[in-house]
């Protein structure tokens, strides 16, 4: 049996966010980041608007890039202070991602942040709220999406929490927040998004739902990231859309090693942090190679229904992965790591480390193609160096 969970509304177009005037409640907190949202004043309105439907507002701001479990048991803690009976969460990813985990240590303070990061482990919530979630940038989906990554500083390490318990009641995905993403941001997040598609595609727990998802999200990055990233405010409208239903498919149909390896690298250096939806994208190309072994039709399908050229599964395949290769060089990122500019000695000294936590990553089991902690760190050189795939 398969289970197939989405919010239960998804409210879009843009003036959508106006649909909180009609939201029913008491008290709500709302968790953003360090202050676009309030610069371009979409947070005057949400307030505006919560306030003509009669609900109290508190705030909990300056959720960081990466939210760290300080930042989440901090925000938990002033929904226990608060009560508040909706938790609306706008921005980007990691407002939305921390105030997901803020509202299971909220409904449950005594759960630790090692109960959570098991896969499918949440406790029930709705016990005390629900969940809003508004996104301002287009890539993470996560306004859809039953994952949230919260990062132990500590250990260096991005944690994926998931569960279904987590996936927002409602969404709101108005185009007018994506209008106000800086160029970079645009291509990084858009990238993430292809990487879901692409990763849930081909992903062990694909099925006849998140398909036809996966596959237009695909199509619709194609179209409409290089527009996007030039400023088109059309085609940002079109890849706030393609990343929200990229998210759909993901969520049901899980990921793969580009994000296992995404997440464990994300912090790992000292050389300079790198931007998720940036780490996707360079490691997408050398995953499907990897990938190729098992799941060759399947990149094959998607070449084919972008119009990609090839007499052949192999050829089809090396036009996806030059499609792609295409994309990072117009929107400006690099190649490898080194090209990153990760410093070599780090690299090599932390590459087995790396190598077995991304193969203990959550997103792994799903990945078409099994792999070890020797064969991870084999395709970690590769991406290093730029080398060819081989094995």
């Amino acid at each position: 049996m398969a289970r197939f969970t989405l919010p239960r509304d998804v409210y879009y177009g843009k003036g959508s966010l106006e649909t909180l005037k009609t939201l029913k409640g008491k008290k709500a907190i709302i968790v953003v980041g360090g202050g676009s949202m309030k610069r371009f004043g979409f947070l005057d309105k949400v307030i505006g608007y919560l306030k003509e439907a009669n609900i109290e507002v508190e705030l909990f701001e300056n959720v960081e890039p990466d939210p760290s479990v300080e930042t989440v048991m901090r925000g938990a803690e002033a929904m226990r202070k608060f009560q508040p009976d909706w938790i609306i969460a706008m921005g980007g990813g990691s407002p939305i991602d921390a105030a997901k985990a803020m509202w299971a240590f909220y409904e449950y303070p005594d759960v630790t942040f090692d109960d959570l990061i098991i896969p499918f482990n949440f406790p029930e919530l709705r016990q005390k709220a629900r969940f809003l979630a508004i996104p301002s940038t287009s890539g993470t989906a996560t306004e859809v999406t039953a994952f949230s990554v919260i990062t132990d500083y500590s250990k260096g390490i991005k944690y994926p929490l998931a569960d279904f318990n987590i996936t927002p009641d409602v969404a709101i995905v108005d185009p007018e927040l994506a209008e106000t993403m800086p160029a970079k941001l645009t291509a990084h997040t858009g990238m993430d998004a292809l990487t879901h598609a692409i990763e849930a595609y081909v992903s062990t727990l694909n099925g006849p739902f998140t398909d036809p998802l996966a596959l237009k999200a695909i199509e619709m990055v194609f179209d409409y990231l290089p527009s996007s990233y030039n400023g088109n405010t059309e085609a940002r409208e079109h890849m706030h859309y393609a990343q929200c239903l990229a998210g759909m498919a993901f969520s049901n149909a899980l990921l793969g090693i580009v994000h296992s390896l995404a997440h464990k690298t994300g912090a790992a250096f000292s050389t300079g942090h790198i931007p998720h939806g940036c780490a996707n994208a360079i490691y997408l190309p050398y995953v499907i190679k990897y990938n190729s072994k098992n799941a060759m039709h399947r990149y094959a399908e998607i070449a084919r229904y972008v119009g990609l050229q090839g007499n052949s599964d192999k050829a089809l395949t090396d036009s996806l992965c030059a499609k792609i290769d295409e994309f990072n060089v117009k929107l400006g990122i690099p190649k490898t790591l080194k090209d990153f500019g990760i410093n070599e000695e780090e690299f090599l000294e932390k590459v087995d480390t790396i190598a077995a936590n991304a193969v203990a990553d959550a997103c792994t089991g799903s990945n078409p193609r099994p792999i070890t902690p020797a064969e991870m760190s084999k395709l970690l050189n590769c991406i290093y160096y730029g080398k060819e795939i081989d094995f």
